[in-house]
């Protein structure tokens, strides 16, 4: 039996980086614990007249380089320690892409499938006043999550509003286009990734028509899906909680999407597809070039990791791959584009929107598009050389190029005592 934690288990991942770079130990010592977690309870009224509550939280982990930024999940697994973490991941993703941010999340133990409408509002506008004081357009930018999206920013972002008595559409990212949202935020996650994906192929071994299995087809999943396969590429199994289905000579990811769009599993749609179902457990050990995990923390682990075909594991969730899995996926040969590299087009379309925001002047999505590829490229190219360099895996490198980048902005900070309240 072992006390480790998730966050244990992510924080080997810095102290690997550092140990190839000089760093003053005054700089792990910051980054191995959150600068504030705050815990409290949501009491809402529900449609029948009772009153029910729900734990909710909200971590600041490092605001080194700048505010805060992270998403909100309602899951009804959340918990701090899974908090925590992933407010770990956005601070080592944001010093990545090189964004002026630090990194924050929040959760509710929710299950929001067994909420009505109005009960989701109630629910999204008691996280927003329980931690108004927390968050701010200059401390702490909230965003979409699992389980959360736009109009359950909307409904925040309206709350900030009416509690502070300004309109203040910078304080929450992933909004409704009409209450001051970015195009181009829907997708983005998938599309970073895809962008990666396509400026590495060569190095990666990947031909322009090669095989992708996608594990977990939600947002991110579906996205991906849509855009590998409109640039040639065969998406040849897909799966979702309920199940997986495989098809080797590619899945119609047209009728994938709308027969997922319309409330079905994806195992319901494997007759009208000509494919087959399979355990969801069995998706990663197909026949795939490219294998996408898209789903939650922790999916791949030293139990699977050795039936995994694909040469490349594209991570647009976080933190779905274990460091003991990790180990054996290296020896195997198989390349990792890790998450804080993979999945960082959400966070980077998030920043656009916050400038544009800021600015009062919107781009439009032609203009997204190119910025984002710009950055996933540039930032892609530079984890890339320093993986050669320095003969490391991808994952180090994305490690080693942003510790880099939060130790200077540390040390810069100078000397004064951090308080971690």
């Amino acid at each position: 039996m072992t006390d480790e934690t998730l966050l244990d288990r992510a924080l080997i991942r810095l102290e690997e980086a550092a140990s190839h770079l000089q760093i003053d130990q005054d700089v792990i010592e910051k980054l191995k614990y959150p600068r504030e977690t705050t815990k409290t309870r949501l009491l809402i009224r529900m449609d029948d007249g009772s009153r029910k509550s729900f734990l909710a939280w909200r971590c600041r982990y490092d605001d080194t380089r700048g505010p805060t930024k992270g998403g909100i999940r309602f899951h009804p697994d959340s918990n701090i320690e899974e908090v925590e973490t992933l407010a770990f991941w956005m601070t080592f993703k944001c010093a990545v892409m090189n964004l002026p941010y630090g990194g924050g999340k929040g959760a509710v133990r929710v299950d929001p499938r067994t909420l009505s409408k109005t009960e989701l509002e109630r629910l999204s506008r008691a996280y927003m006043q329980a931690f108004a004081t927390t968050v701010g357009p200059d401390r702490d930018i909230p965003a979409p999550d699992v389980y959360t999206n736009a109009m359950i920013m909307g409904w925040m972002a309206d709350e900030y509003n009416q509690i502070t008595g300004s309109v203040t559409p910078a304080v929450i990212t992933g909004k409704p286009i009409a209450l001051g949202g970015s195009l181009g935020r829907n997708d983005a996650t998938a599309r970073g990734g895809f962008y990666l994906v396509r400026h590495l192929a060569s190095e990666l071994g990947l031909a322009r028509d090669h095989t992708v299995a996608i594990q977990g087809f939600g947002n991110a999943g579906q996205f991906y899906a849509q855009l590998t396969a409109a640039d040639g590429n065969k998406v040849v199994a897909v799966s979702d909680s309920a199940g997986a289905i495989h098809k080797a000579d590619g899945l119609d990811v047209a009728k994938l999407i709308a027969g997922k769009s319309s409330g079905k599993r994806v195992t319901d749609l494997a007759a009208e597809l000509g494919a087959t179902v399979i355990p969801a457990d069995d998706l990663i050990a197909v026949e795939a070039d490219l294998l996408v995990p898209a789903a939650l923390e922790e999916m791949i682990t030293i139990d699977n990791a050795g039936s995994i075909k694909a040469k490349v594991v594209l991570e647009l969730a976080n933190g779905p791959v274990t460091a003991e899995a990790d180990k054996v996926l290296t020896k195997n040969g198989v390349v990792v584009l890790p998450d804080i590299l993979a999945n960082a087009g959400g966070v980077t379309v998030s920043y656009f929107e916050w400038v544009q925001n800021r600015q009062g002047f919107y781009w439009d999505l032609e203009e997204i598009h190119a910025r984002l590829k710009k950055m996933m490229e540039r930032e892609g190219r530079a984890v890339w050389n320093i993986a050669k360099e320095r003969d490391v895996s991808a994952r180090s490198a994305a490690y080693i190029h942003a510790l880099g980048r939060l130790a200077t902005a540390i040390e810069a900070h100078g000397t004064q005592p951090f308080f971690a309240g």
